[in-house]
């Protein structure tokens, strides 16, 4: 029961960090695939954007369906990981909670 209940919060933890590594994933491809689309994110029609405008404009590409329209395969299949990571990682967290509740 030990090495479920600590193989459960791996996979937690697992899943959070694969959701930050696809975020990088997919913008180094739009970096070096698709450098139009990537400065429609990433520079606004007022300038220069800071960091945090830029990640607040990158987490509202990845809401919408623009991404899976450029058709690339690493994208969407990266930007699905980011999308049903965190959920797949509560859902696993709140598995062993309830384990450890139920158990003890």
């Amino acid at each position: 029961m030990t090495a479920l209940y600590l193989g459960l919060l791996l996979a937690g933890v697992t899943l959070f960090a694969s959701s930050l590594v696809a975020q990088w994933l997919i913008v180094r491809w739009l970096r070096h695939d698709h450098p139009r689309q990537w400065q429609i994110i990433a520079a606004p029609e007022g300038g220069n954007a800071t960091h945090l405008q830029v990640w607040t404009r990158l987490q509202r590409a990845l809401r919408s369906p623009i991404l899976p329209a450029l058709r690339d395969p690493r994208i969407t299949a990266w930007r699905q990981v980011w999308r049903f990571g965190p959920w797949l990682g509560w859902l696993c967290w709140a598995a062993a909670l309830s384990m450890r509740l139920l158990l003890h």
